[in-house]
């Protein structure tokens, strides 16, 4: 029987992860994927389903070639009637967007809506794989499509899955950059590339539908996923937001340039391990090997070893973009001082980006600085002791 998989959102981790790693796997016969973006639906349809992603190694590139991948746009709705039917016989889904706040959006066209109509018609089980780096998109998903669903719905049993998706990627349209790395275009008449890491370990919840057995092989499930997650967030996601402030403020445009600034990667690696690694293992030490002083230096090592992959070509611009949500209560920069905070730990190096982020968003906004941090974190109504205290630590750090 062929078994199909279903992907939503066709950015650089659906195509250079998920329908990638569906089209090496000997279990998935069909790819199907959902994107919104007419002329992507058109160049890739022109090229017969078959698309291409650039692939960074530590010494080079490689280039890979997709084929055999139906695209549809959910906004018309014979495509969409496609999607309801293929997401109705898939093993395994896969949800790569923007956020979770993607999942509702569009009505009749959204996610939760084309995924709640094909579970209503499902005979068999199935996973779905929620790739938007958010602690709970599972669980966010998974309400997402009841709400969208008849109340007297009867389903095929459904897992959500969470995922945390470690591989470092992006889309490159700067044609100097593609141009002096020869990279492939996704299509052939495109003007995009798709360029991520060789990294495929991506960590998921654990499966318990009796009996099933996923498409996609490669990925590791693991019994509680939170404490990855927050090794991800608090850990490879703050460390590199921190390199990526170190970066900007020395002037550099691309993250492998920091590889020959030594004192920016000791910084970086001081606040990974005595910092980020500290807390994470004060907090879960003894679930598993990463939680340990040796198991935690390997990681930090191997993450800023590609943080500065030249192949990669981060741009420090695209790092550093966004800094009211990396600013956030919860989010990597803050997030990470308040668990450390928490530790008894002194986030001191995890303060001095913040208050770079803090700078350079009070210029771009002309806003006094703790008048900011307090506006950006109202929404998660902080304690005022933790506050305060989180608060002087970054503006001492300016």
């Amino acid at each position: 029987m062929s078994r199909t998989y279903v992907g939503f959102g066709f950015g650089a981790i659906q195509a250079g992860l998920l329908l990638l790693e569906a089209r090496r796997s000997p279990r998935l016969q069909r790819l199907v994927v959902a994107e919104v973006m007419d002329d992507v639906v058109a160049a890739l349809r022109r090229d017969g389903g078959r698309y291409r992603v650039n692939v960074a190694r530590c010494d080079g590139i490689d280039i890979h070639t997709v084929d055999g991948v139906e695209i549809y746009n959910p906004n018309h709705a014979d495509d969409r009637r496609t999607l309801i039917a293929a997401a109705a016989e898939a093993t395994d889904i896969g949800t790569a967007l923007p956020s979770v706040d993607f999942f509702a959006r569009g009505g009749e066209t959204s996610v939760a809506s084309i995924l709640a109509a094909g579970f209503s018609q499902r005979r068999s089980p199935g996973i779905v794989y929620t790739a938007e780096n958010h602690n709970h998109a599972a669980e966010i998903l998974a309400q997402t499509v009841a709400d969208a669903s008849p109340p007297t719905a009867e389903r095929a049993p459904i897992q959500y899955l969470n995922t945390v998706v470690g591989k470092m990627s992006g889309v490159v349209i700067d044609p100097v950059q593609i141009r002096e790395q020869n990279l492939a275009p996704v299509t052939e008449d495109s003007n995009r590339c798709f360029l991520v890491e060789a990294f495929n370990r991506i960590l998921i919840s654990r499966i318990t539908l009796p009996g099933f057995q996923r498409g996609i092989d490669v990925f590791k499930e693991k019994e509680d996923l939170l404490p990855f997650e927050e090794a991800k967030l608090y850990g490879h996601n703050a460390v590199h937001a921190l390199l990526g402030y170190l970066a900007h403020r020395a002037g550099l445009n691309s993250m492998h340039e920091a590889a020959d600034h030594s004192e920016l990667m000791a910084e970086a690696r001081a606040a990974f391990i005595e910092e980020s690694g500290r807390a994470l293992i004060a907090r879960h030490g003894g679930i598993d090997p990463l939680f340990s002083e040796s198991g935690f230096r390997d990681y930090a090592d191997d993450l800023l070893q590609r943080m500065v992959n030249p192949h990669l070509r981060d741009a420090v611009e695209r790092i550093i973009r966004d800094p009211h949500r990396k600013l956030g209560w919860d989010d990597r920069l803050v997030g990470t001082m308040r668990l450390a905070h928490a530790q008894g730990i002194v986030p001191g190096r995890f303060a001095h980006a913040a208050s770079i982020a803090l700078h350079t968003l009070a210029i771009e906004t002309r806003s006094e600085p703790a008048e900011l941090l307090h506006a950006i974190w109202a929404p998660a109504d902080p304690s005022p002791a933790e506050q305060a205290a989180i608060r002087d630590l970054i503006l001492a750090a300016g």
